[in-house]
């Protein structure tokens, strides 16, 4: 069995923002294929074979407790997830598919990196840009992105979704196949 965990922030406030591109990520899986759902405290999870996607209800900084508690309930280990977030240490739209490292300054990582005990962790990042000089960082992620982001943005969930699919499907070793042929191919 393996999940893809989307990081976002639940309610309908935070379903355009920047920090909320795991869940878009999510949004194109589930549009592709037919997902059973279950729904927990702590968050959605929708099943299709052995494959696994997880919405976090928790809050993006308490995500760490939503993957744990999926770890609990599933035969799943670290190595088994991938995690989808926004990243502002990456260029707008780049991708980024890594087996493992820390959490760099994303909040929502470092609680789930915390909450497993471990950096063995697969992640997949899409890249938000910097904040803008004097603009607060919590302010610029909870912000929807400007217009003409918005399909450099688009394009690049299109890209992780297809990524985070690979590795449902085929596992880890075929994402990263896919990706270090042409990191920055648009969508298959």
């Amino acid at each position: 069995m393996r999940a893809v965990v989307g990081l976002g922030n639940p309610g309908p406030e935070y379903a355009a923002t920047r920090h909320n591109l795991g869940f878009w990520v999510l949004n194109r899986l589930l549009a592709q294929g037919r997902w059973r759902v279950q729904r927990f405290p702590w968050g959605e999870v929708f099943r299709q074979g052995e494959a696994a996607l997880l919405r976090p209800l928790t809050f993006m900084n308490l995500s760490g407790q939503a993957v744990a508690a999926l770890l609990q309930r599933f035969p799943l280990a670290p190595g088994d997830l991938l995690v989808v977030y926004d990243d502002v240490d990456l260029p707008l739209g780049e991708v980024r598919l890594r087996p493992r490292g820390g959490p760099g300054s994303h909040r929502g990582m470092q609680s789930v990196l915390a909450a497993l005990g471990t950096e063995e962790v697969p992640r997949l990042r899409i890249g938000i840009g910097p904040a803008p000089p004097g603009q607060d960082l919590a302010a610029f992620v909870l912000a929807p992105p400007p217009p003409e982001e918005v399909p450099v943005l688009e394009r690049a969930c299109d890209r992780a979704a297809e990524l985070a699919r690979l590795f449902l499907f085929q596992g880890l070793r075929a994402a990263l196949d896919a990706y270090s042929r042409n990191p920055a191919a648009p969508p298959v």
